[in-house]
C-alpha cells in the first residue's frame, strides 16, 4: 500500500458513493481505508480519522479531476 496516497477523506459511506462508481467507471486503482469499521461502528468515524479515499500514485491526478469535476459541475457535492 505504499504506492497509495490519501486524496480525500469521508466521514460516512454515503458521502462517496457517487465517487465511487465514477472511480470504478475510469477503471482506477483506489481503496477506501476503514470502510468496513466504519460502517460497524458509524458514530467513530472521526476516532478513526474517517474513511480515506487512497489512490495509486500514477492515478492520483485523474482522481483529483473526477472530484473537482463532481463538486464543480453538479449539485452533488463531496463534504
Amino acid at each position: 500500500m505504499e504506492d497509495y496516497h490519501t486524496v480525500a477523506i469521508f466521514t460516512y459511506p454515503s458521502e462517496y458513493a457517487v465517487l465511487q462508481h465514477l472511480l470504478q467507471q475510469s477503471n482506477l486503482r483506489f481503496v477506501f481505508q476503514n470502510e468496513t469499521m466504519i460502517s460497524v461502528l458509524p458514530f467513530h468515524s472521526n476516532a478513526f480519522g474517517g474513511i480515506r479515499l487512497q489512490v495509486h500514485k500514477d492515478d492520483i491526478d485523474q482522481a483529483r479531476e473526477i472530484i473537482n469535476n463532481l463538486n464543480n459541475s453538479s449539485e452533488l457535492n463531496i463534504v
